[in-house]
């Protein structure tokens, strides 16, 4: 913690990659949106792997596996993070906002894939009925809810759990015949519990992969709406806004992949999910910078 945090002081006001954050691979597909709009950007993703998936976990445990990797992005040079992960975003976001980032340095920044995504929702809605699919814990928090409560009153929300996306996904079952029976099972209940939604949000990262199969259940005229382009979108408005966070960024159009996990295993799901060849390095300790 301490090598951290002397790494930390060293880079503070230096200009460094974007960090990018998920607890696994599905903040890959957030990634690929952000350097399509930064093409010339420098990047660093950092995969939890080890300690996936998140969906399931306490607040508390999210919270500090968050934390650890947000500080670890920082003692790496990352003046600006983003947590690809809806879970990560619904659990810590907040809390390392409001109470750590004064403490580690208050020029940095760290921001979510909730917000942006809430804040444009009323652009795509008639009905004003909106549903999501999440991660148990995206859904258990609420934070949906929450976000569009206090930006869009009159939205009724319905949030629905599909605990089995994201192991078909990671076990490269996205493409598959198994599949069809767990997208169609999930889309019939959200459906079923409100009529009247004509927008659905896929509020877990992974979910992308899945769209054809969504897509085919889903009946025309509803919306469904990935958050890669929308959180890429967000990120060049915040840049505009704040020219003093985007002098701090480098720009030579890098990327450095790293895991918690077996590398070879991230690299060959990560060539997947970035639709190009990808190379990843192990992180074994994240107490502590490369």
């Amino acid at each position: 913690m301490r090598q951290i945090s002397e790494a930390i002081k060293a880079t503070v006001g230096h200009p460094g990659p974007i960090g990018v954050f998920d607890s696994g691979y599905g903040g890959l597909t957030i990634l690929r949106e952000l350097r399509r709009a930064l093409p010339d950007a420098d990047f660093i993703y950092l995969g939890d792997n080890a300690r996936a998936p998140y969906g399931t976990r306490s607040f508390d445990l999210v919270y500090h596996f968050t934390l650890e990797a947000v500080r670890y992005l920082f003692a790496r040079g990352c003046q600006l993070v983003i947590l690809a992960c809806n879970t990560a975003s619904a659990k810590a976001l907040r809390s390392i906002q409001q109470h750590d980032l004064p403490g580690i340095d208050p020029s940095r920044r760290v921001l979510g894939v909730i917000r942006p995504t809430a804040e444009i929702i009323g652009d795509y809605t008639q009905s004003r009925h909106v549903g999501l699919f999440g991660t148990p814990g995206t859904v258990t928090s609420q934070s949906y809810d929450m976000e569009l409560v206090k930006l869009h009153p009159d939205i009724t929300f319905t949030a629905h759990a599909c605990p089995m996306w994201v192991p078909l996904v990671e076990n490269l079952e996205a493409d598959g015949p198994g599949a069809d029976y767990f997208v169609e099972k999930e889309v019939n209940a959200l459906l079923e519990s409100d009529p009247a939604i004509d927008t659905i949000i896929l509020g877990c990262t992974h979910y992308p992969l899945l769209y054809d199969k969504i897509r085919a259940y889903v009946p025309r005229g509803i919306e469904i709406l990935r958050q890669g382009g929308i959180v890429a979108s967000s990120l060049l408005d915040y840049l505009r806004r704040h020219p003093e966070m985007e002098r701090l960024i480098t720009r030579g159009g890098t990327l450095e992949l790293l895991t918690t996990e077996e590398a070879d295993k991230f690299s060959g799901l990560a060539t997947i999910f970035m639709g190009e060849p990808s190379t990843a390095m192990r992180v074994n300790d994240l107490s502590a910078p490369l």
